[in-house]
């Protein structure tokens, strides 16, 4: 398993495009400055894009906000709800599906955590979080 941290900055901190729980596609602007190296995501995925060899054509944030539009507008139509379209999407994929789908509901592999507050690389990196995960441990 390979963990990396990435200096995402925190919302309140980068203009961004956001898809709210009632499918509306929301614009944010930065309140405040990112502390430290902290940097917009799409910097950071354009950066390891050109680590990659493989470097993205985005050069502005304009450019990525243009690029979704080109893949899909509903992204910056700011404001506006928009229809889920997901179940008639799913009927056309599952009559073209190679194999039949099962009517059994799924079965997770693994239904209960027992660390859940260190499956994060954050949190299994802070010394912290060590200490009350076995003092909970501990207890229990």
């Amino acid at each position: 398993m390979a963990d990396i941290i990435l200096p995402g900055s925190a919302y309140t901190e980068k203009t961004a495009t956001y898809v709210n729980t009632e499918g509306r596609s929301q614009q944010t602007r930065n309140a405040v400055t990112p502390p430290g190296l902290a940097r917009e995501d799409w910097k950071i995925l354009r950066a390891l894009s050109e680590v990659a060899g493989q470097t993205l054509p985005y050069s502005s944030f304009s450019e990525v906000r243009a690029r979704l539009h080109e893949v899909s507008p509903t992204l910056i139509r700011y404001g506006d709800i928009e229809p889920a379209n997901f179940f008639p999407l799913a009927r056309k994929l599952a009559l073209t599906a190679q194999v039949k789908a099962s009517k059994e509901p799924l079965a997770p592999q693994l239904s209960k955590l027992s660390d859940f507050y260190m499956t994060d690389v954050i949190s299994r990196a802070s010394p912290t979080m060590a200490k009350c995960v076995s003092a909970v441990s501990k207890a229990s």
